[in-house]
């Protein structure tokens, strides 16, 4: 196989979860970009026509549009059970969905905190619980998170999306111990600053903006197709020697 053959996605099924928008849709573009077929899933993303399912078709794949709300653990759990027990196998599972709630960690409510993790943690076991398990049965599939610079920092205002991000990195870890002989790798992406909805609120503040720009090295906001060539590589062969790993895509903000 030669190295270009290694990224090469034809003929499998991903999964890209909170794909309607923003790097779920980029993800979901990236990985039929490369050959693969895409069942997209999000809350609110439309039966058909939606911009993710034109990008898939354009590129040449196949896609079916799934809505689930992710903050709804019987909703989640039932997703993953029609997922694992399709004729179909699912070949990679991109675990993406999530939300955030800014407010001083004095004011941060239980409500904010409780949507945040089942959303950014809880759902995201649960998916990778089922679709995982048929995978380990199978001795073959490729499972990838998006974590976040705050797996790695604790941020500003945002605490229940760092203690859900710091979860992710450590579930990412611990499925790769357990599922790693058994043919899966399950690995994570941190972006760091992207410019989407949910940093909306920072990019619309010049003196946050101006702050994360000082620090980045690549001395701008990325954008969701920014996270595509992780997506394409952790997805494929080319990742088989590559488990438990959260690779930050933040144009060099950690090295800082």
């Amino acid at each position: 196989m030669s190295a270009f053959d290694m990224f090469d996605l034809t003929g499998r099924l991903a999964v890209v979860t909170g794909a309607r928008r923003g790097i779920g849709r980029a993800m979901a573009r990236a990985l039929a970009e490369a050959g693969a077929d895409v069942i997209g899933v999000s809350r609110d993303l439309e039966d058909s026509d939606s911009a993710v399912e034109k990008d898939v078709l354009a590129a040449g794949g196949s896609f079916e549009a799934i809505r689930t709300d992710f903050a709804d653990p019987d909703a989640v759990r039932a997703l993953g059970e029609d997922l694992a027990g399709r004729e179909r196998s699912v070949d990679i599972l991109v675990n993406n969905a999530g939300t955030i709630r800014r407010a001083p960690a004095a004011e941060h409510t239980e409500a904010d905190w409780e949507l945040v993790l089942q959303v950014n943690l809880s759902a995201q076991f649960a998916l990778a619980r089922a679709v995982g398990a048929a995978m380990v049965a199978r001795g073959r599939g490729k499972i990838v998170f998006t974590a976040s610079l705050l797996s790695f920092q604790g941020g500003i205002t945002v605490p229940g999306y760092t203690a859900a991000k710091h979860g992710v990195a450590g579930l990412t870890k611990a499925l790769a111990n357990e599922w790693a002989p058994h043919g899966v790798n399950v690995n994570a992406i941190a972006p760091g600053y992207i410019a989407t909805d949910n940093t909306q609120a920072l990019q619309d503040d010049p003196a946050r903006s101006n702050a994360i720009l000082d620090r980045i090295p690549a001395a701008r906001w990325g954008t969701a197709d920014d996270l595509a060539g992780a997506t394409v590589f952790l997805a494929s062969d080319a990742a088989d020697y590559v488990h438990g790993t959260v690779l930050p895509v933040d144009g060099g903000w950690l090295g800082r």
